[in-house]
């Protein structure tokens, strides 16, 4: 390895770290899992990336395979972050805003740029990027395009993919293009190259002509649960009119197909005031109607906590909800926000809102005042409790955080995932988008235990076949990674899965960018790789909600 790394250093301008601090650092994200990377690189440029990739690519060609795992901020819950092969880095030094279009409200920037800073820049000129997760004060924006991220305001903007406009991305060879969606002549002057990238355009055009029936039947099928980050977006490459981009492929990928190097995205104006509403719920049954009553009135956010969440809150940091939600806690409590243009109709929805669930729910808080709703969002955000509570050696494992299921099954959901935690004799605490019926829960346990890594692995699969039962997705808009991998032909079925599979093969025919991560990992892999303990010390400057 000291010649690979020495090589590798005299070529390229970032820096390359072997040390057993860094090499333990990078062993781990957002996730339950554990990797230690050989080595790690700042890249500096997309030349370093090119070097990198087109390196890797000629020892694989000699049998020697050095995977290239691609690494924002390290927030991934699904183990995409972390590799036993090379671990690039973004932030480091690719990490700049490029350029600022406020006419036609684009931005040019690296990955490794820090969402919550672009954010900043953004609000100064009174625009934002609505799918921002809940990880947005300290993940980065490749991150984000790698997992075709969402949050709260997906729920009337929609995810990453539908922002982002072009790429430029390091292919597994070390070539570079540039993605933007191709008329008919542009896309056979693509097909003609005689280069790797032609012969990408040539086979992924092939796999969507020959499977064409079997994309559009999962494609309606997916398109009952409203946020689905999932696999590949072979549906979104060709359009009818033979119109083709590559664009919506990579967005998601997790770094399979591709190494992001810049993106060109597309921004919103941002809503000059909101209105927030808090609708407390006696149980499900009371908020699947409130759900159904409001969501024809198109709120920008529907989220929901329940009140053992509250109750485990108020527990640990009981000041988090002093004066604003009091006991007896009901059993779910809504939050229902408003950005529509003009504070008149914004107090319109909230006062028809309120009407609505006059015989419904029980008491309801409706404010336009910025402190006020900020006291309110902490209800919501006092999830980041669930994620810092370590009791007796258990700490909140992200595990089956991310499931989403048609809206008219949310009920069938979340009784479903209270029985199993009961079952598996486990504490309850769940939040999530409602609008979205998109759950999160992350049931206390000890990694050190063996009981503990045991009930983890069942409960994972007997939630995730009850997500699929149900017609929903085990990966909303947290993707895949290595949790979700075994689950994946269970998630799409043989043909999809088989598609998938070509789709990564063509791309990357000799499992070089992140192996293992969507494909690759079995159950038996996953428990190989548990950790023995959790910790989030990685992302100790911030607290986290989600």
């Amino acid at each position: 390895m000291n010649k690979i790394t020495s090589y590798l250093q005299e070529h390229i301008a970032g820096e390359i770290l072997t040390s057993a601090a860094a090499r333990t650092y990078f062993s781990t994200d957002a996730s339950v899992l554990s990797m230690a990377p050989l080595f790690v690189v700042y890249p500096k440029n997309a030349a370093d990336i090119r070097k990198i990739a087109r390196f890797a690519w000629q020892l694989a060609e000699k049998g020697h395979r050095l995977p290239i795992t691609a690494r924002g901020k390290g927030t991934d819950l699904g183990g995409a972050a972390i590799g036993n092969g090379l671990v690039m880095v973004f932030p480091a030094h690719m990490n700049r805003l490029l350029e600022l279009d406020t006419k036609q409200k684009l931005v040019r920037l690296q990955p490794g740029m820090s969402y919550r800073s672009l954010q900043d820049v953004l609000e100064t000129h009174h625009l934002f990027l609505p799918p921002y997760p809940a990880s947005y004060n300290y993940s980065s924006i490749g991150g984000a395009i790698g997992n075709n991220s969402a949050g709260e305001k997906t729920l009337k903007y929609g995810d990453t993919r539908e922002y982002v406009r072009n790429l430029e991305v390091v292919l597994a060879n070390g070539d570079v293009i540039q993605t933007k969606r191709l008329s008919k002549r542009e896309l056979s002057q693509k097909q003609g190259l005689d280069t790797f990238e032609g012969e990408i355009y040539r086979q992924v055009d092939a796999l969507i002509t020959d499977n064409l029936n079997a994309i559009k039947e999962a494609t309606r099928d997916s398109s009952h649960v409203s946020k689905n980050a999932s696999g590949y977006a072979l549906a979104d490459v060709k359009h009818e009119d033979g119109s083709f981009d590559l664009t919506p492929l990579f967005v998601g990928s997790q770094g399979t197909l591709g190494i992001i190097s810049e993106a060109i995205i597309a921004v919103e104006d941002a809503a000059i005031g909101t209105t927030l509403a808090a609708v407390e719920c006696q149980d499900i049954d009371i908020a699947t109607a409130a759900i159904e009553a409001i969501m024809p009135l198109g709120p920008s956010a529907l989220e929901m906590v329940d009140g053992n969440l509250l109750q485990l809150v108020s527990e640990t940091h009981p000041s988090l909800l002093k004066g604003v939600v009091e006991k007896p806690f009901p059993g779910i409590m809504l939050l229902v926000e408003f950005d529509d243009a003009g504070a008149r109709k914004q107090q319109t929805k909230a006062k028809r809102m309120q009407k609505l669930l006059r015989e419904v729910a029980g008491a309801i808080t409706v404010t336009s005042d910025p402190e006020e709703q900020e006291a309110l969002w902490a209800i919501r955000r006092a999830a980041a409790i669930v994620m810092s509570t370590s009791q007796g050696g258990r700490a909140a494992l992200p595990f089956i955080e991310d499931a989403a299921v048609p809206p008219e099954k949310f009920k069938l959901l979340l009784g479903g995932l209270y029985a199993l935690l009961k079952k598996y004799r486990l504490e309850v605490a769940v939040w999530g988008h409602a609008g979205d019926a998109n759950l999160h829960v992350q049931p206390l346990m000890d990694l050190s235990q063996l009981g503990d890594r045991q009930r983890l692995i069942k409960l994972m699969t007997e939630y995730n076949a009850l997500v699929v039962k149900l017609g929903g997705t085990i990966s909303a808009e947290h993707n895949d990674g290595r949790m979700r991998a075994p689950f994946m032909e269970m998630q799409h079925g043989e043909k999809m899965f088989e598609l998938y599979v070509a789709t990564k093969k063509l791309f990357d025919p000799y499992d070089i960018l992140n192996p293992g991560v969507k494909f690759g990992t079995s159950l038996k892999d996953v428990v190989g790789s548990l950790r023995n303990s959790y910790s989030i010390d990685h992302l100790h400057d911030y607290l986290p909600y989600t």
